[in-house]
């Protein structure tokens, strides 16, 4: 029998019943996978490279191989392609960012579509702003960030392709620009391939291949955004010691989705010494940890098959910081996207400052105490004169108007 179709038949069998374990040879197309996209020869796949358009390539291809067809009909580029661009200012610079997500989707008429997105774009040889890395430039290969979310979303495909449960529509969307400030997936909710609201829920995953083989953990994170995702967990067996989190934000592609009232959920195998460094590689990866992530996942898909359109449920996030380098958080989302003098907040966290001032997503940010905000440097700049208890005055544009709050550390 193949290894592919012996994957398949367990990860199916392990759903029903969940006496079928994969076997310690299935993880051989996870391992082809990350090893071709974590190599030198793509260079870190940076967004708006040569590399991220091979590496787009490859997952095309991927797709192609398992008959898993493009959004019909939804993108004028090339098949499978969503390109995107934006003119942010970056450090005071006017920047052009442009690259390509890569859309999947299998249509199963239901009358909903379940998302499940991985980013697949990395720091090159070693974006400044981003890097841990403090050495001559050097591949940052990526192999858990994000090589692991792509290789399984990429199989995942293969095995939703092939099972009952027909019940949502599944669109599968390798991102790019989420290092650089979620890029591909706010262009995506701006611009998808489904209606917002046909879409039931999205699962994210975002570094997925170091399971530790000691604790087995696997963090799912954004539970608290639909009540069905907490019944579904209590139901599923799984070896992963699970550990979840409520808030439906945080540093990944999710809360794009979660900011259009969309449930989401966010699996995450944790952070660790290689993070954003060249030694992120491939030899590193725990690719039977990674089956038992994607045993979950579709155990966790198969469970929420019959429940119909999920309700979402507004998280408090308070778990997320947005600036925790700093010993105080206005407790706000920033538009990493916004091409306009100032900050614009995407989205107000309840019960921080900024909320209890009164703030709102949509207001931009024009000054914070006596410095006046332009962008995101001078706004952490801003941010970093005070302390916890400070109070200060903060202006905002809020259409047409200029609103000015006073905020209390």
């Amino acid at each position: 029998m193949k290894i592919k179709n012996l994957l398949r038949i367990c990860l199916f069998i392990v759903v029903l019943s969940g006496l079928c374990r994969v076997s310690a040879q299935s993880p051989v197309n996870l391992k082809k996978h990350i090893t071709y996209l974590a190599s030198d020869s793509l260079h870190g796949r940076m967004t708006g490279t040569d590399d991220e358009h091979k590496a787009a390539t490859y997952i095309i291809e991927a797709f192609k191989n398992e008959g898993i067809p493009a959004a019909d009909g939804q993108f004028t580029a090339a098949d499978y392609l969503q390109p995107f661009s934006y003119d942010p200012t970056i450090d005071s610079v006017k920047t052009h960012i442009s690259g390509s997500n890569v859309v999947a989707f299998i249509n199963n008429h239901a009358a909903n579509t379940v998302v499940i997105g991985a980013h697949y774009d990395h720091l090159g040889m070693g974006d400044p702003k981003h890097s841990l890395y403090t050495g001559p430039a050097a591949v940052h290969h990526g192999a858990d960030d994000n090589a692991s979310g792509v290789a399984a979303i990429l199989e995942l495909a293969s095995l939703l392709k092939d099972t009952a449960y027909k019940n949502n529509n599944y669109i599968f969307i390798a991102f790019s620009g989420e290092e650089l400030g979620l890029y591909g997936s706010k262009w995506f909710v701006q611009h998808p391939a489904v209606p917002l609201d046909k879409i039931n829920y999205m699962i994210n995953l975002d570094m997925v291949g170091r399971v530790d083989s000691a604790t087995h953990t696997l963090t799912v994170n954004g539970v608290g955004t639909s009540a069905a995702f907490k019944d579904a967990i209590e139901k599923l067996h799984t070896p992963l010691h699970i550990k979840t989190t409520e808030s439906g934000l945080g540093p990944s592609d999710h809360t794009s989705f979660y900011l259009q009232n969309i449930p989401v959920v966010f699996l995450f195998s944790g952070q660790h010494k290689d993070y954003h460094k060249p030694s992120d590689t491939e030899d590193k990866i725990n690719y039977h940890g990674m089956v038992d992530v994607m045993n979950y996942t579709v155990s966790l898909i198969a469970e929420l098959n019959d429940k119909g359109k999920l309700a979402f449920t507004k998280t408090k996030d308070d778990n997320v910081d947005s600036a925790p380098k700093f010993k105080v958080t206005l407790g706000v989302i920033p538009d990493y996207t916004y091409e306009g003098e100032g900050l614009r907040i995407d989205a107000v966290k309840e019960d921080r400052p900024a909320a209890k001032a009164g703030l709102l997503a949509g207001d931009v940010v024009i000054q914070l105490g006596d410095i006046k905000v332009t962008e995101m440097n001078s706004y952490m700049k801003a941010l970093g004169q005070f302390n916890k208890g400070d109070k200060t005055r903060v202006k905002v544009k809020r259409g047409a108007k200029v609103v000015e709050k006073e905020i209390e550390f």
